[in-house]
């Protein structure tokens, strides 16, 4: 991944970067407020050997050197410790080993030892116990056997010196710390996780995944758990307007033989669909035509409760012959809207929706409704979608943004079309509005508080009926059909032919020539639907009087051979092409 790769993820997946800089925060203050507070005493040491010459104390010096680096390890060495011990601190010999640190000061012949320890008194004690001991276990090292005069010599130069503030813990710096971890941790999963979703999060991603076009993104809406219908108050959302794309799109997804009759259905459960069919039912209502929603979930239903209506009786009672469809056939609204509820859940879903009584009640429908939608349970849990999808027009898959999986969609796809049923289309619900793959198709002049009325006061008030006027038959197979008209053949007139007379101009005023103007073409006019074999006297100008400037007379049209008669005015009008 490049760093616009990483970018993308951060933008996308804010919210887990946020939440990793946030946790480690959190436990870099955590650890802060339970750490309890450490205080340091320090004092510093002065090397030197003994001599008194030049050459001796240059020498000296670099003897110093080399052996101060011995000095740390006997500042943190178990024999002092348990000189200190001795010497009446109060701690135990390994307690005070830990609490001592030691450094060489680069390029000199200083030590500095730290006592550190949660009690500020004992922190002085023990480096004041340091300072006294030190020294005099240093001069019985360097001391050699017979001589009482040490080869080496120690030094306090800084007596010890307690620090006002703890030295621990370091609120700043762990805190920091904890941030930058934090980051980069964040960063990492985000670019990690989006190395590995395969969820789908777009348009593109949909179509390539279940090579079909996308027909629609549906928005999210904060307010659709409340009122999942585009009427209650939202009839120029953005949503709302998502529904009439997806209507005006399918209206032409087949110019050839437009669809009527089409399933929608989904990979997975809890991805929009049932609230996808009501909401589009309502769209293609409030255009005017004729809707019946089919409640064909014979699973989990949700039409009726969407929609408010009795679900007892409906679709199964049907099938089962135990109702006629015009009594469980439920009106909504005022805008052709119509409900066919599930009614009982069946033992058997998939062998009721592919009986032949589905079949004869769906052709049944078509010939009263304009349109008919059928919600089907998801497809790749259960084969009910994919037999509804053989006995109507086609099929329509809802997938949801950032749930459905590039391999459920495909594999829905696959199971649409393996059964020979046409997928005309996808549609990507619950959209975010802001962030990656947001939609963005709709910001221009909708808001969700607009003034405009609900999609039930703006459609056409239909009377309610039990059952369209264009209701079929009790029985399916008794659907009258329409009864060819045979065009009536026109009877073809024959005019009396009439010799047309010559133009008489005024003495005065020679007629002018024919100017061509409306309907006519070089001094004659076509006159369109004239049988070529037929000859017609229509009335025209044709005498020329100079104070009206109008021909008055007959005029006689000729065939042409073209199906256009052609009009002259006198055998003295010259025709101009």
């Amino acid at each position: 991944m490049d760093l616009r790769d990483y970018w993308r993820a951060i933008r996308k997946r804010w919210w887990l970067v946020l939440g990793a800089v946030v946790v480690s925060a959190g436990v870099a203050v955590t650890v802060t407020l339970l750490t309890p507070p450490r205080y340091a005493a320090s004092v510093t040491f002065f090397i030197s050997t003994r001599g008194t010459e030049v050459t001796q104390a240059f020498q000296g010096g670099q003897f110093a050197q080399d052996r101060v680096k011995s000095y740390v390890d006997v500042l943190t060495s178990n024999r002092l410790a348990q000189a200190m011990v001795a010497d009446g601190s109060g701690s135990s010999a390994e307690e005070i080993q830990e609490s001592i640190s030691a450094q060489v000061v680069p390029d000199t012949v200083l030590v500095e030892a730290t006592v550190t320890d949660e009690n500020r008194a004992r922190a002085l004690a023990l480096t004041q116990s340091l300072a006294a001991e030190f020294p005099k276990l240093i001069t019985t090292l360097e001391t050699p056997p017979g001589s009482k005069v040490p080869t080496v010599g120690v030094q306090i130069i800084a007596e010890p010196k307690l620090a006002d503030a703890p030295v621990s813990p370091q609120p700043v710096r762990n805190v920091g710390l904890g941030l930058a971890l934090g980051l980069i941790v964040g960063v990492g999963a985000a670019a990690l996780r989006e190395s590995l979703d395969s969820t789908i999060r777009g348009p593109e991603a949909l179509s390539a995944a279940a090579s079909a076009p996308v027909l629609s993104a549906i928005p999210f809406d904060a307010k659709a758990e409340k009122s999942p219908l585009i009427t209650e108050g939202s009839a120029q959302s953005k949503r709302a307007e998502a529904m009439r794309q997806l209507r005006t799109n399918l209206q032409f997804v087949n110019v050839d033989r437009p669809v009527r009759s089409f399933v929608v259905t989904s990979a997975m459960a809890h991805e929009g669909k049932s609230s996808t069919v009501c909401n589009l039912g309502i769209a293609f209502a409030e255009a005017g035509r004729r809707v019946c929603i089919i409640d064909a979930d014979l699973r989990r239903p949700k039409i009726d409760e969407y929609l408010n209506l009795e679900g007892a009786a409906g679709l199964t009672d049907v099938l089962a012959g135990r109702a006629n469809v015009r009594d469980v056939v439920q009106p909504w609204g005022k805008s052709g809207l119509w409900v066919l509820p599930s009614g009982y859940v069946p033992p058997n879903p998939s062998e009721l929706l592919g009986s032949g009584n589905m079949a004869d009640l769906l052709t049944a429908l078509a010939a009263a409704f304009d349109v008919i939608i059928i919600d089907t349970p998801p497809v790749l849990p259960v084969t009910d979608a994919a037999v509804m999808s053989t006995l109507a027009d086609g099929c329509l898959l809802v997938t949801r943004h950032g749930k459905t999986t590039t391999s459920q969609a495909t594999a829905a796809a696959q199971a649409i079309t393996a059964v020979g049923a046409k997928l005309h289309g996808c549609i990507l619900s619950m959209v975010p509005a802001k962030g990656a793959g947001s939609y963005t198709y709709y910001t221009y002049g909708y808001t969700e508080n607009s003034d405009a009325k609900s999609a039930e006061s703006v459609a056409p008030p239909v009377p309610a009926k039990p059952f369209p006027a264009r209701a079929p038959q009790p029985s399916p197979q008794a659907v009258t059909r329409p009864v060819p008209v045979t065009p009536v053949q026109p009877t073809p007139v024959q005019p009396t032919p009439v010799q047309p007379t010559p133009v008489q101009p005024g003495p005065s005023s020679p007629a002018p020539p024919v100017t061509p103007g409306r309907g006519q073409s070089g001094g004659a006019r076509h006159l369109r639907g004239v049988d070529p074999e037929q000859t017609a006297v229509l009335p025209a100008p044709h005498t020329y009087h100079p104070d009206r400037a109008v021909y008055e007379g007959t005029a006689t049209v000729r065939p042409n051979g073209t199906g256009n008669g052609h009009t002259s005015y006198g055998d003295d009008v010259r025709r101009r092409r």
